[in-house]
Parts: structure tokens; sequence; C-alpha cells
């Protein structure tokens, strides 16, 4: 085992030869920071969401599916910090951006302790195909970080999906339900009965995926479903 001291040193030395740098502003990031810098962490545009208020997200799924409460840790506006962020985190083979923000909003979740007694944490779905193709399910890290902040457990393997939707950046809200209506399945062989469960996923939109997904938890007598998602589209 590598001592702390030389472990630090090495580090030291792999940072001067291969400095790393903010994602949102490519400078180089000081001690102390990981993933942003200082000012762009500032800028980061949070939604203040809890799960005691009714918040924009809550509106989204009235008359729609019987989703507890939701809510979304930061805004997505059309350009700028958050898209390339996420953009980052989803394409770019950089997971670990997950895990920045999990670990973000997870500590206000876990300060706030609104979200105590949710038994598990599952994260919206990739098809197989998708899965094996990016390598890495990219609400996954997020997902995962979230349940270790609330005490829960990480459960991604009991919704499924069966249906291997293409993007749906460039869809309206009919078009995206269409893609993902009947997209997934829960695994019958699953033994573990859950009470409550927060459904993760990375933006959302319209909801059609969302939707989608608590309509195959709900089919679970007695569970409730409350919602998270990294960011909502918002004008910008």
């Amino acid at each position: 085992m590598i001592p702390k001291r030389l472990a630090k040193i090495i580090n030291e030395i792999n940072n001067i030869l291969l400095p790393r740098v903010c994602f949102g502003c490519n400078t180089q990031l000081f001690s102390g920071e990981h993933i942003l810098c200082a000012v762009c962490r500032h800028d980061v545009p949070l939604t203040d969401h809890n799960y005691l208020e009714e918040n924009a997200v809550d509106r989204i799924f009235y008359g729609r599916i019987p989703i507890k409460k939701a809510a979304s840790f930061v805004f997505f506006p059309k350009n700028g910090l958050v898209k390339n962020l996420l953009h980052w985190m989803k394409y770019k083979n950089q997971e670990e951006i997950g895990g920045f923000l999990g670990e973000w909003c997870g500590a206000h979740l876990r300060e706030k302790g609104h979200l105590s007694h949710i038994d598990a944490v599952i994260p919206v779905p990739l098809h197989p195909k998708k899965l094996k193709k990016r390598g890495y399910n990219q609400v996954a890290l997020f997902a995962k970080t979230i349940a270790q902040n609330i005490g829960a457990e990480y459960c991604d393997d009991w919704l499924i999906k069966t249906i291997n939707t293409k993007t749906q950046t460039k869809k309206g809200r009919q078009g995206r339900w269409e893609s993902s209506k009947d997209a997934f399945e829960l695994d019958a062989s699953y033994s573990q009965n859950f009470k409550h469960v927060l459904l993760v996923d990375d933006v959302i939109t319209t909801g059609a995926t969302i939707e989608s997904c608590a309509q195959t938890l709900l089919q679970q007598k007695n569970i409730v479903v409350y919602v998270l998602s990294i960011a909502m589209a918002s004008e910008g």
C-alpha cells in the first residue's frame, strides 16, 4: 500500500503534468475544487425544490400519474453551464459528474431529512443495447450517491427497459410519450417489496419517461413513488 504522504506527492505531480480543469469554464482547478471551479459552482442555477412545498415539477404530473412528490436539483436552460455539464456526463464518458452532483444534492436532502423514509432509489434504466454501447447509465452514479446520502437501498435491477427507443431530445410531448409508453417492465423474479421508492432521472422535460416508469412501478401493490431529477428544462 502506498503511504499517504507518497500518494499525496504523486497526486500533486499528476496535477502538474495533467492539470485538472473545470468542466464549466475550462480553467485549471485549485486544490479542494472538483469538477467545477468555485465561480462556476456558484453560477449553477439551483431550483431550491423540496419535498414539502409544491413546485413546477409536481405540476408536470398533475392529472397524469399519482406521484407522491417530485423535485429537480437544478434548472436546465437551453444553453449554458448545466447543459454542457450534463452533455459531458451523458455523452463524453464523464460519469464522475453524476457522483459530484449526487453528493451536492444528497447533502441538501440529508440535511432536510424529507426523504429519510425512502426504501429504495431507482434510476431510470437504459435498454441493454444502449447500456452496452454507452458503457454506463448516466444517471446511475447520481442515484447511487443519493441513496447513500439518505440511507436507502440502491436498486437498478428491478425496473428494466424492454424497448430500445431512439433519442428524444428533438421530440415534443406526444412524441416522447409514444416512444416511452410500454417501454418498461418490472422483473417478475425480484423478491424485494419496497413501500416508498425514489425514481431518479437526469433531465425532466415533458415528463413522459418518468410517467411511463412510474406507471410500471405502480403495478406493485401499495407502493408510493417519489421523483427526483438532476435537472428540469427551463426557458433561457
